[in-house]
């Protein structure tokens, strides 16, 4: 449902001072967490990453800052809800436990302080992530999966002394169903305008809520009713930045279907997507008469020689056997990191799968420039051998993002 924003509440920056950065924060009695049968053992400290700047990119910002910068952050910070020993048995039993793993995630945006946070498999937010971000100065929007079963959704904070809402908008990825003709209309021939295609090159992994069927006792695999239905959910919020220009941009943030057996399900959620950006991006420059830019971000669940990862950055899957229920132009948009540094060679780090599936998009133009990206770990780090979630890293994802610039006009 669309929802016009005119005002957000004042959060009081009396709290936010037992959260300053100017030091990474550390845990009290963060020896509790280690093992008992040594007592002089010590617990790894969480490993904070640091915006790195674009060579050559802010060479004349340095002196005379060209306009105005924000930061924006991508983090799939696990679920607690899909939280198991028996589905991280590399991981240390300690760092799995709730009141841990709650606390160094939000260790770690604190830390980031990032302008917004583009945050996937958000549970509990009412009964903590909701307060804890608020106590530092972040308004929010949630958007929780729609399954009887799921506890999780996306969740996006932002500063609110760094940018106004304006506009907002809530993706359900189950309204593809709608597009699909019910076969026992009398009127259906039977066509369908979704059409299996190979699986995308990710390795098969099972699910972190456990092994199972690719039809999760969902109905036919093969009846694209059934396949399209996955409880999956994107937000999309347009801002108008708190400089003296009041740039307006829109932000993005989604969790694409995760099994690789479904790469055609996966297409068509991306399709989706840039179909209600492209409508949503319409409304805000009719609206608010401006050109907004466009930043998109979340896990994708997809490697990029895969077909998703085509289509959002070229609008051409390598497929030829695509979804074709989507007409709706294509936002042009290009990767933060492929446009800088190269995508890393991971994001998501387990014994079991390792690979990039999470991104920062935007759209290029004359307006934003990427001036930093957020520094990712090598294969060879201390700090994640074995396997993440561990001590240094609260979830098996890490996070992304990058320093944009609004440039002066």
């Amino acid at each position: 449902m669309l929802k016009a924003v005119s005002t957000f509440p004042r959060i009081p920056s009396r709290t936010f001072t037992k959260y300053i950065l100017s030091k990474p924060i550390q845990f009290n009695n963060m020896s509790s967490f280690s093992s008992s049968s040594s007592s002089s053992s010590s617990v790894p400290s969480l490993t904070y990453p640091k915006f790195v700047s674009i060579e050559g990119a802010d060479i004349h910002s340095r002196t005379k800052p060209d306009g105005f910068r924000f930061t924006l952050v991508s983090y799939n910070i696990l679920a607690q809800a899909y939280v198991k020993s028996c589905f991280f048995p590399h991981s240390p039993s300690p760092s799995l436990k709730w009141k841990f793993r709650s606390n160094a995630v939000l260790q770690v945006l604190s830390n980031l302080a990032a302008d917004f946070f583009c945050l996937q498999e958000v549970d509990e937010f009412d009964s903590f992530y909701k307060g804890k971000m608020q106590e530092l100065g972040y308004s929010s929007i949630y958007m929780k999966r729609s399954g009887q079963r799921k506890r999780d959704g996306c969740g996006l904070f932002y500063k609110h002394d760094r940018a106004e809402l304006v506009l907002e908008d809530k993706i359900e990825y189950n309204d593809l169903v709608k597009s699909i003709p019910d076969v026992n209309s009398p009127n259906d021939d039977g066509s369908s305008n979704i059409q299996t295609v190979q699986p995308d090159k990710q390795k098969d992994v099972a699910s972190k809520s456990g092994p199972k069927s690719n039809t999760e006792d969902r109905g036919d695999p093969n009846d694209p009713r059934v396949r399209l239905k996955r409880d999956c959910v994107g937000i999309l919020a347009a801002f108008k930045l708190k400089d003296p220009s009041r740039h307006v941009v829109i932000v993005a943030n989604t969790h694409l279907y995760w099994d690789p057996e479904l790469a055609d399900v996966k297409l068509a959620q991306a399709e989706y997507l840039l179909s209600r950006l492209e409508q949503f991006r319409t409304l805000v420059a009719d609206r608010y008469e401006c050109i907004p830019d466009v930043i998109v971000a979340g896990d994708f669940n997809s490697q990029p020689g895969d077909m998703v990862y085509q289509y959002l950055t070229s609008g051409n899957p390598s497929s030829k056997q695509v979804t074709e229920c989507l007409e709706d132009p294509h936002i042009p948009l290009c990767s933060v990191y492929a446009s800088t540094r190269g995508e890393p060679p991971f994001t998501n780090y387990t014994p079991g799968f390792t690979g990039t599936l999470d991104y920062v998009l935007f759209s290029p133009s004359d307006h934003i420039k990427p001036i930093s990206f957020l520094e990712l770990p090598d294969s060879n780090d201390a700090d994640i051998a074995g396997g993440l979630p561990n001590y240094s890293h609260p979830s098996d994802h890490l996070p992304i993002g990058a320093e944009f610039e609004i440039i002066k006009e």
